[in-house]
């Protein structure tokens, strides 16, 4: 049974920080690249951060220098540590798992809920 689970989120003020975790089970967590996406309302889904499975990452330009994305092996668990909030961060963030074989296989999380308000 694969899943993966999200935690960390909540409602936070503009400026203020904030850090999800997504803990992963049923697969080989070290082979895959892990991700996280996020959907506001009425909005799709759209890439926040990547991090591979050699430790490469990447960033939607919209969150680029303030938030970075972590991954610990050990722990079959990828994180996303978010400063500098602002409003239109508020959405449903998931967490993704990937693996390129002869095609894409993805597996998501249930999502957790970010908000931000003043």
């Amino acid at each position: 049974q694969v899943q993966l689970v999200e935690s960390g989120g909540g409602l936070v003020q503009p400026g203020g920080s904030l850090r999800l975790s997504c803990a992963a089970s049923g697969i080989t967590f070290s082979i895959y690249a892990m991700g996280w996406y996020r959907q506001a309302p009425g909005k799709q889904r759209e890439l926040v951060a990547t991090v591979s499975s050699g430790g490469t990452t990447n960033y939607a330009d919209s969150v680029k220098g303030r938030f970075t994305i972590s991954r610990d092996n050990a722990k079959n668990t990828v994180y996303l540590q978010m400063n500098s909030l602002k409003p239109e961060d508020t959405a449903v963030y998931y967490c993704n798992a990937r693996r390129v074989l002869i095609t894409v296989v993805d597996f998501w999380g249930q999502g957790t809920q970010v908000t931000v308000s003043s």
